[in-house]
């Protein structure tokens, strides 16, 4: 994944626009780059815990995939 080209042809599409060879690009470094934030961040969650006044940890529960 590679941060510095989404930047380049987001700056490029405002300014130019772009070729449709790189909107391609663009579109396939996105979905790159937001299947790795995903994975980072429920990872992330994974390791999160909730802490009651008592102090007992509790895993947060997956929520079920509601999205269609």
């Amino acid at each position: 994944m590679d941060l510095n080209r989404i930047n380049e042809l987001a700056k490029k599409k405002k300014e130019v626009g772009l070729t449709e060879a790189e909107t391609i690009e663009q579109g396939k470094l996105r979905a790159e780059y937001m299947e790795v934030f995903r994975s980072n961040f429920k990872n992330q969650l994974d390791n999160v815990y909730l802490v009651d006044e008592k102090g007992n940890k509790e895993k947060i529960k997956e929520k079920p995939n509601t999205r269609s």
